[in-house]
């Protein structure tokens, strides 16, 4: 109970990116603030599974849909004993979102 569960937080983030999105349709003017909004929920409902003393970075990339591909990665330097991540993807037939939520425990 006292690391981070990353199956758990891939849980949230697919329900939450779900709900948030469900069948919004993609505007160019609106992705900043949709994409900035989706963090702000994503680590205000991560946090209430997190086990005490860790901290989230979020983030949130949302794209047009449409005949592309496109690959994120990212790297962290971190313990690999304590902390972990987790990441959750949502589309529809507008557009795309993919979550990463990093836990870094904070001792």
């Amino acid at each position: 109970g006292c690391k981070f569960n990353a199956g758990r937080v891939q849980q949230v983030l697919e329900g939450a990116l779900a709900s948030a999105l469900g069948t919004t349709v993609y505007s160019p003017q609106d992705s900043a603030p949709l994409a900035q909004s989706l963090t702000e929920l994503l680590h205000s409902q991560v946090k209430v599974v997190l086990p005490p003393r860790y901290k989230l970075v979020c983030q949130v990339v949302l794209g047009q849909q449409g005949q592309q591909s496109l690959l994120v990665a990212s790297r962290a330097l971190w313990d690999t004993e304590s902390d972990s991540f987790a990441s959750a993807t949502f589309s529809n037939a507008s557009l795309f979102a993919v979550a990463i939520v990093h836990g870094v425990y904070f001792d």
